[in-house]
C-alpha cells in the first residue's frame, strides 16, 4: 500500500508540476483532472496528509471548482493546522468566490509566518485594498435611491475631436452600417469614441429595463434562432460566429446566454457589440444575464480593470446598472427555458416565481436568482452541494420534475466550458452550449451554436474553432489576486 501510495502521490504531484512548468512556458498542456484523479487516489489510502488536500484544491483552483478548492484547502487544515499552504490555497478559493474578508484573514496568517513572502504580501495588500473598499462603499451608501450615472452625463455636450476617424451614431441612432463600421474599428484594436459609447449605454439601458425578468417569445414554423453561449471577452471568435452563421437581423435573430465579459482581454468590445446589435433590433437579438454580468465577478476576472484602462470608472458604473437590467431567463414557444446556470436549489419554482423576480440588483447568495445564474447539472439524481461554492448541483430527476410542472420540454444553459462546445445530459432534457472556443487560450475546447427551428424545436448543434487574435493574453485586465501564486 505505502508503495502504490507513493506511485500514485508522484504522479499527481508531477501533473501539478507539469502544469505549472507549461503555463510557465505558455504551452498549456494541462492535465488537472488527472492530477485530481490521483490525489483523490492517494487520499483514499492516506486520508490524514495535508499536502495530498493541498494540491488537490490547485488542481481545482485551476479547473475553476472553487467550491472544492475551498474545502480541501479547508480539510488540510483540519489535518494540520500549521500547514501554512492551506491557508494559502484557502485565501485564493475565497477570493475566486468573493470572500473577500475571510481570504485576508488567511493571507494575514500566511503573511505573519512568512513575512519575507513577497507574494503573499502583496496578495495581502490588494485583498485588505479591497475590504476597505468595500466597507466605504457600505458605509456612504443610503436607503435613498441610489442615483444613476446617467443623471450625471451630459452626452449632449461631449466633443468628438476632429482626430477621431472612427464610427460615429447617425443622429444618435445604432444603424447597420454604423455596426459594421464599429465591428470593423475594434477588430483593428481601436477604441470607439467615448461619446459613441456612452450614448450605446445610456439607450440599452432603456431597451432592457422594459423587458420582462421572463422574456417569452414566440418562432413560427418557418423560422429559426440561434443560441449561443459563454463568449467571455473573445471578441474575434465571436465575429467568427458572425461569419459562419450570418450578421444578427430580423430575419437571423440570435440569443447570447450570458458571460459576455471577463477573461478575454476584448470584453469592451464584445459587449458594445452585442449591446449595439440589440438597439438595432430589439425584439430579434436577446440578452440573458450570466454570472459574470455582476460587480464582483468584473472586479476579479477583468472586466472592470478593461473598462476602466479604456475609458473610466464611471463608465464601469454604467456598466453595471445596465447589467442589472438584462434579463434572467427566455422561454422558446412554451417549451424550452433558456438560461445562463441552471435550476433550482429546491423543487416547485415556476415560470410565474421567475417573472416575479427583482432582477435591478447584484444577485443575492441563494434563491432563483443566484441559481439561473450559478447551478449546474449533475449526472446523478438529487442536488449536491456546488463545485463552485455558489447555489447547487441538480440531478436528472431535478430537472425531469420542473419540466412536467412547467409543461416544457428541455432546459439550454450555457456556464461551463465542453470539450465539444456542447453536450447533451439528462436523457436529453439538459443541454449545455458554450461559445467561447479555446477558452482563456489554453482549453482546447470547440465553440459551439445551436439551431432551434420553429417547426419542431428540435436543436442542431453547430460547432467551430478558434481563430487567430491579437496577442493580448486573457486576464491580461484582472485582478493580481487572480493570477494565482505557485505556492
Amino acid at each position: 500500500n505505502s508503495q502504490q501510495e507513493k506511485y500514485i502521490q508522484s504522479r499527481g504531484i508531477y501533473i501539478n508540476k507539469r502544469n505549472i512548468w507549461h503555463t510557465l512556458e505558455n504551452k498549456y498542456e494541462k492535465d488537472y483532472e488527472n492530477a485530481i484523479k490521483y490525489y483523490t487516489e492517494a487520499l483514499e489510502l492516506n486520508p490524514s496528509n495535508a499536502i495530498y488536500y493541498s494540491n488537490r484544491s490547485l488542481a481545482y483552483l485551476r479547473t475553476e471548482c472553487y467550491g472544492y478548492a475551498l474545502a480541501d484547502a479547508t480539510k488540510a487544515l483540519e489535518v494540520d493546522k500549521n500547514y501554512i499552504k492551506g491557508y494559502y490555497r484557502r485565501a485564493t478559493s475565497n477570493m475566486a468566490l468573493g470572500k473577500f474578508k475571510a481570504a485576508l484573514k488567511d493571507y494575514e496568517t500566511v503573511v505573519r509566518v512568512r513575512p519575507n513572502d513577497k507574494d503573499a504580501r502583496m496578495k495581502y495588500q490588494e485583498c485588505n485594498k479591497i475590504v476597505k473598499q468595500k466597507a466605504f462603499e457600505r458605509a456612504i451608501a443610503s436607503d435613498e435611491t441610489k442615483k444613476s450615472v446617467v443623471d450625471s452625463l451630459d452626452i449632449e455636450n461631449m466633443t468628438i475631436e476632429d482626430d477621431y476617424t472612427g464610427p460615429k451614431l447617425e443622429d444618435g441612432k445604432v444603424t447597420l452600417k454604423f455596426m459594421k463600421e464599429m465591428m470593423d474599428w475594434f477588430k483593428d484594436q481601436k477604441k470607439l469614441h467615448r461619446k459613441c459609447a456612452y450614448q450605446i449605454l445610456v439607450q440599452v439601458k432603456d431597451v432592457l429595463s422594459k423587458l420582462p425578468s421572463l422574456v417569452e417569445i414566440t418562432l413560427k414554423e418557418t423560422e429559426k434562432i440561434t443560441i449561443c453561449g459563454d463568449t467571455h471577452g473573445q471578441y474575434y471568435d465571436l465575429l467568427n460566429i458572425f461569419k459562419l452563421n450570418g450578421l444578427p437581423s430580423d430575419t437571423n435573430p440570435y440569443l447570447f446566454n450570458g458571460d459576455f465579459v471577463d477573461r478575454g482581454s476584448f470584453s469592451v468590445e464584445v459587449i458594445l457589440t452585442l449591446f449595439g446589435f440589440k438597439l438595432l433590433y430589439p425584439n430579434n437579438f436577446h440578452l440573458l444575464r450570466g454570472n459574470h454580468e455582476t460587480d464582483n465577478m468584473n472586479q476579479m476576472y477583468g472586466f472592470e480593470g478593461e473598462v476602466k484602462a479604456k475609458y473610466t470608472a464611471q463608465m464601469f458604473q454604467l456598466f453595471s446598472e445596465v447589467f442589472q437590467w438584462l434579463p434572467l431567463a427566455q422561454c422558446i414557444n412554451n417549451k424550452v427555458l433558456v438560461m445562463h446556470g441552471g435550476l433550482f436549489s429546491e423543487d416547485g419554482v415556476t415560470l410565474e416565481d421567475l417573472r416575479k423576480i427583482d432582477r435591478n440588483r447584484q444577485p443575492p447568495d441563494s434563491g432563483p436568482m443566484c441559481d439561473l445564474l450559478w447551478s449546474d447539472p449533475q449526472p446523478q439524481n438529487g442536488r449536491s452541494i456546488s463545485k463552485r461554492g455558489v447555489s447547487c448541483q441538480f440531478g436528472p430527476d431535478v430537472t425531469e420534475r420542473f419540466l412536467e410542472q412547467n409543461k416544457l420540454d428541455f432546459i439550454v444553459r450555457s456556464h461551463e466550458v465542453k470539450a465539444e462546445g456542447y453536450e447533451v445530459t439528462h436523457s436529453g432534457k439538459c443541454i449545455t452550449v458554450f461559445s467561447a472556443p479555446n477558452y482563456c487560450d489554453q482549453m482546447g475546447n470547440k465553440g459551439a451554436y445551436i439551431h432551434l427551428r420553429g417547426s419542431d424545436l428540435k436543436p442542431e448543434f453547430h460547432q467551430f474553432t478558434a481563430v487567430p487574435h491579437p496577442n493580448v493574453k486573457p486576464m491580461a485586465y484582472a485582478n493580481t489576486l487572480m493570477q494565482l501564486g505557485m505556492m
